[in-house]
Order: C-alpha cells, then structure tokens, then sequence
C-alpha cells in the first residue's frame, strides 16, 4: 500500500469496525478514505491539536500516550490490525473538537484515514439511533453533571456563608453590646469628674488626677494577663485596701481595676494626690477611664474581627480580582479555612503545617479555593465530632504540594480507584451528588496542569495537591 491509494470494498470490509456495513456504506467509505503512512518513531496526531481526522490501522503498530505534568505518559500500544483513534467524537458535533490523546507509530504503519467531517456524517446517517442514544447519553450526561456541578457549589456556598453569618454575629454582637456599655461609663465618668472638680481640688491635685488618668490609660496596653486564680487574688487585695480607706463598694471596682493593671500601690499614688476626701470619687472617676478604654478595645478587636472575617470572605470569593494571577497559596487556604470555621464541630482539631518559604504560584485562584472547600468539607464530613484536620505545604521537585489529611475511617479500597468519577458517591441518596472530587481533579489536572492522589488507612487519609511552581495553567 501506498499513502494515497484506495481501499477496496473486500479490504475495507475485513476492518472489525466496518463489517457489519452494506455494500453501498463501504463503496462510500472507499471513495471518502485514503491510505497514510507513517514512518516509524512519527507523529501521527497530537492531543490538543485539532481533531481533523479519524485513523484505522491498517499495518504496522502504534503507542498511544497522554500528557502528564508536561511528559508523555504511554498509555497503550498495540499492533491490532483494525485499532482506530483520532476524531472518535466528531459525530457528536462539538465545536472546538481536539485529539484527547497522542499517538505514533512504534514501526512503519499505514492506516485508512475517513476526515473528521466524512466519519460525522456517516455514523448521523447510517446509524441514527445509535446516534440518538449517544447523544442523549454524551449531553444529558454534561447537562447534568453542569447543572448538578452548579447546585453542589451554590449548597457549599450557602454552608459557608451560614458559618460566615454566624462567626460574623459574634464579634458585631459583642461591638454593640460594648458600645451601649462604653456610652453609659462615659455618662458617669462626667458625673464624677463634676463631683471631683466642684472646687474641693486645689488646680495642682486635679492637674496631677489628670495625670493618672493618662497613666491609668497607658497601664491598660501593659496589662498582664493573669490566671483565673492570680486575677482572683489581686482583685481581693484591692478590695480590701479600698474597704479600708472608706471606698464603698470595692469588690465591684476591684475587676475593672485589676484588669486595667491597677496595683495597691498605683491607688496609694491616687490618695496621696486627692487626700481622703476625695478618694472614693477619684478612685470611680478613674475606674470608669479604664473601663472605658477596656469597652474601646473591646470594640476595636471585635471591629478587627469582623473586617478579617470580610477579608477572608473576600479572599476566597476572589471578588474584584484577576481570574488568573500570582497567588499565595497559605492565603487561599486560610481563607478557606475561616469560611468553615462556623461550621467546624468543637471536637475537630485544626493543624496548619504550612512550608513558608514556598514562592506565590500562577494559579486561578478563586478555582484552587473550590478545590480547598471540597476537600475539606468531605475531611470533616467522615470525622464528624470528633477528629484531626491536618492542612500542609510542602515542595515536591518543581511543584507545590499542598496535603488535607483527616483522621476519620477512612476510604475502603474497593471504592478509592472511582473516587474520581463523575456522580460517584458512597453517601447516602440525597447527601451527596458525586461531583466535589470530579470538579477538583478537572480543575487541579485540566486546567493547572497539576496532579491529586489520595492515599488512605482507618484513621488517616490525606488528598494530596500538586501544582506547578511556575509553569502556565491549561486553559482547555
């Protein structure tokens, strides 16, 4: 044979594929088709390159190979007169039809070559039901699995942002009540200074009260955090000594003024400076300082917490950002992981083993943060109350590797080589849709050109990420 030449009919049909085929179908088949050489060790399509043609072997053999992290990875090799490959799906009209596998020739091999288009428009016509229950399988499958996909992130958006609401409840909770604190300490310490200031303090002892008003406020910065017992203490030891001096009330001020870092002997400057007469007021007046620049900070860490909270919502959502940048890696998961940090029964440790030193990677980062979300939803999923969720980076080679380890019961063994697979599910019916691990490994292999692994025992499973350090995603 020679590349150009036509099949016969007979040859045509002694090819497994076309021998169920009329008479007419192979005459079209032979004047459609010619003969293509290839020499040994050539190319004969590409992945990723356009599917313009669909090849049968006719002689020789040829190894079929797959692109993996930038090497071609041989998947199959055979020498079966009849093997076909190349533009398998042309029939399924989908634009932007590309070669999903490469493939060359081991030893010289001929092959009868249909165009993408003559092979579409044979299997439409001769087969149309076969046509239609491909079709029905190919879209209704996509449809789904599109459509589902959608679904399963808009229910992981809603847990989160339930997780969110609710850990964004508690600090603006805790501001409020602070604020509506701090506005009546405010209203009393008025009250005293005109009590303190009615002409009883010559100008140098009010001047110096002034003064211990700013230390008492710098005092609260230096407070020492003490121990239950230790504060517990200290507060009886100030309640005494104002007790002693005539100060009603010294046990309800003691807790302020401990933890504003007030000793026995700051309060003896205080008396040393109004004189016993105006003790108990000075001493209110201070307190209520304190207590008012303990309220402030009170409202300042709750205001923090709530803008970390945005910022970490706005960290994982990627709003008003580039779909494909330099990112850090350590950001996205913790902005992942304070998403969940609501919904994280009491019971589940949390470990951050990050590897710092690891450089920002091209990414799309919003993606990466669904595949964080999947992960570590299914981890605490098979935990439940109780456990160890354990998230970390390291460098493997020239990628990045990022671990979700969990300490439930693992994935039996049976199951773990279809975990991958789209609708595959080992929960119940109603729980789970099948698509978390689908969608992660198209967005980890398919579109950053990276690789997941899991590789789990009762009581330790760990899904394992690994992105490239610097080589651009694929887009396709």
């Amino acid at each position: 044979m020679t590349t150009g030449e036509r099949l016969t009919v007979d040859e045509v049909r002694s090819l497994f594929l076309f021998e169920s085929l009329d008479d007419v179908q192979l005459r079209w088949l032979t004047e459609q088709g010619r003969v293509e050489r290839r020499a040994a060790g050539s190319l004969v399509y590409a992945e990723g390159e356009p599917a313009t043609c669909f090849f049968v072997l006719l002689r020789g053999a040829v190894a079929m190979s797959r692109r993996v992290h930038g090497d071609d990875v041989e998947v199959s090799r055979t020498d079966q007169r009849g093997v076909y490959g190349g533009a398998t799906q042309a029939y399924l009209d989908e634009q932007d039809q590309v070669y999903r596998n490469t493939l060359r020739a081991v030893d010289e091999a001929d092959f009868f070559v249909l165009p993408a288009e003559d092979f579409a428009h044979a299997v439409r016509a001769w087969f149309p039901m076969a046509m239609h229950l491909l079709e029905g399988l190919f879209f209704g499958m996509r449809d789904s699995q599109t459509i589902i996909g959608e679904r399963e992130r808009l229910l992981a958006l809603g847990s989160l942002s339930a997780g969110l609401t609710h850990e964004l409840n508690n600090p603006a909770g805790a501001a409020v009540r602070a604020t509506a604190t701090l506005r009546e300490r405010v209203a009393g310490m008025r009250h005293k200074l005109a009590m303190i200031a009615d002409g009883r303090l010559d100008g140098r002892a009010l001047h110096g009260l002034v003064a211990l008003q700013e230390e008492a406020v710098a005092r609260v910065a230096d407070a020492p955090q003490l121990s239950p017992m230790a504060a517990a203490d200290a507060e009886d030891t100030l309640s005494d000594w104002l007790e002693e001096r005539g100060v009603g009330g010294g046990w309800d001020l003691a807790p302020t003024l401990v933890a504003g870092g007030v000793d026995v002997d700051w309060l003896a400057k205080v008396a040393e400076t109004v004189g016993p007469a105006d003790l108990e007021a000075a001493v209110r007046w201070l307190t209520y300082t304190l207590d008012t620049e303990l309220l402030m900070r009170e409202i300042g860490d709750a205001v923090t917490r709530i803008s970390g909270l945005v910022g970490a919502a706005k960290q994982y959502s990627q709003l008003d950002r580039a779909p494909h940048q330099v990112v850090d890696v350590h950001d996205l998961l913790d902005a992942t992981l304070a998403m969940f940090k609501g919904k994280t029964p009491a019971g589940i440790r949390l470990v951050r083993e990050y590897d710092r030193s690891l450089p920002p990677i091209p990414a799309y980062a919003a993606e990466l943060n669904q595949v964080w979300t999947n992960l570590i939803d299914n981890a605490l999923g098979a935990m439940g109350e109780k456990g160890t969720l354990t998230v970390r980076t390291a460098r493997d080679s020239d990628r990045l590797a990022v671990e979700v380890a969990d300490t439930g019961p693992g994935i039996p063994a049976a199951v773990r080589p279809r975990i991958f697979e789209p609708f595959f599910t080992t929960k119940p019916v109603g729980e789970g849709t099948g698509l978390g691990l689908d969608i992660s490994y198209r967005i980890v292999v398919r579109k950053h050109h990276g690789d997941i692994r899991v590789e789990s025992v009762p009581g330790a499973t760990v899904f394992r990420v690994l992105l490239p350090l610097t080589a651009e995603p694929i887009t396709t």
